[in-house]
């Protein structure tokens, strides 16, 4: 089932009697979801993504603007005439009841023509904890479930009644770092196996980006940016999208181009074709640094920090725009660590420039320097 949201905005009343300033949680939002497709809404907390999650189940209702699925105008429509399955952050599980009793609450509810034998509902119950792996789970309560059977019996409950569109709200928030690596990869089987078009809203940008065919990426309410994940990441529009995608997060410096050549403290690092004299926000991926030993870039030598395949070489630049560079080298580049700088040369496909007002992206030629 494709979703289209056409010009969506949400305008909420001031709870400050003073001002009775409004706020505006989504503003003119419009983007399309192909159907079957997993779309991840991204952005930091208060940009507006679970609002519009809200929207599209129809929990909220816009202040203008339409929600199409398919060719249907369900804007006005009830969320319970949607055909749509949440999940939420908490689980909302019944404690008291089981397993499958959980599962099969939403089938219990349905009336008139939609209305389901027993068998009927039981064997959809058992199809629904099979596809999320929770077969043998039934007889149990959730207070005897791990936090990612929690999860899974959720996405059960949300899926029996096969829903048109999947909508899952910070799902593996409440889970541990390897726990979360296993659920997001049984969500994106899951989805692939039932073709339900999916919209997934988290925080985590390597979450997004990892199971996600297409990402929208909100900040105050406002799309900045949608595609599919690694286009995104590779050609940010401007400087919010490129901080906010990529661990470790992308390096901003100060700095300038003169003569067509972009330099950083004074010192040319790279050919900048067609960019006009002037001050830059340079941004280099923590994957864009090469060491070597007459590199341009010169930095003040912190610490280096294995990591397995790769080494974060840890640095600092009177540039630099925070506290430490990551460079992201790997684990087979020496790094001497005995001197006070290290230097660099830079890919400059991952370099990045924009505007210092606007922050909007300035493309260069990206054909010299790597």
């Amino acid at each position: 089932m494709k979703v289209r949201l056409d010009k969506l905005t949400k305008v909420f009343p001031s709870r400050n009697k003073r001002s009775k300033e409004v706020v505006t949680a989504v503003s003119e939002v419009s983007f399309e979801i192909p159907a079957g497709k997993l779309v991840g809404l991204l952005g930091p907390s208060g940009c507006g993504k679970s609002t519009t999650l809200n929207l599209i189940c129809g929990l909220e209702k816009p202040t203008s603007g339409r929600i199409f699925f398919g060719d249907e105008d369900v804007t006005d429509l009830p969320a319970e005439l949607r055909g749509v399955g949440l999940v939420f952050q908490n689980y909302a599980l019944y404690p008291h009841m089981t397993v499958l009793k959980n599962i099969l609450f939403p089938l219990e509810n349905l009336k008139g023509d939609k209305k389901l034998s027993k068998e009927m509902m039981l064997q959809k119950a058992e199809e629904a904890a099979r596809l999320v792996q929770i077969s043998e789970l039934m007889e149990r309560k959730p207070s005897e479930l791990s936090g990612g059977q929690q999860q899974r019996v959720a996405i059960a409950r949300a899926l029996v009644k096969m829903p048109k569109i999947l909508l899952l709200d910070e799902p593996l928030s409440n889970l541990d770092a390897r726990l979360r690596l296993q659920t997001r990869e049984e969500l994106r089987r899951i989805q692939r196996e039932t073709g339900i078009t999916t919209v997934f809203v988290t925080h985590d940008q390597e979450e997004a980006m990892s199971i996600s065919d297409m990402i929208v990426v909100m900040k105050e309410g406002v799309i900045h940016q949608s595609g599919k994940p690694q286009d995104v990441y590779d050609d940010p529009k401007d400087l919010f999208v490129a901080k906010f995608l990529g661990t470790p997060p992308i390096n901003v410096f100060d700095g300038e181009v003169r003569g067509e050549k972009l330099l950083i403290g004074g010192a040319a690092v790279l050919d900048a074709a067609g960019v006009r004299d002037g001050a830059v926000k340079v941004g280099i991926r923590s994957e864009g640094f090469v060491p070597s030993a007459d590199g341009a870039l010169e930095c003040g030598f912190t610490a280096v920090e294995v990591m397995g395949r790769d080494t974060s070489v840890i640095c600092s630049h009177p540039a630099f725009i925070g506290d430490s560079i990551r460079a992201v080298i790997s684990a087979e580049t020496p790094v001497d660590t005995t001197k006070p700088t290290v230097r660099f040369d830079l890919k400059k496909s991952k370099v990045l420039l924009f505007d210092p007002k606007s922050e909007e992206r300035i493309r260069f030629d990206e054909g010299a320097n790597g």
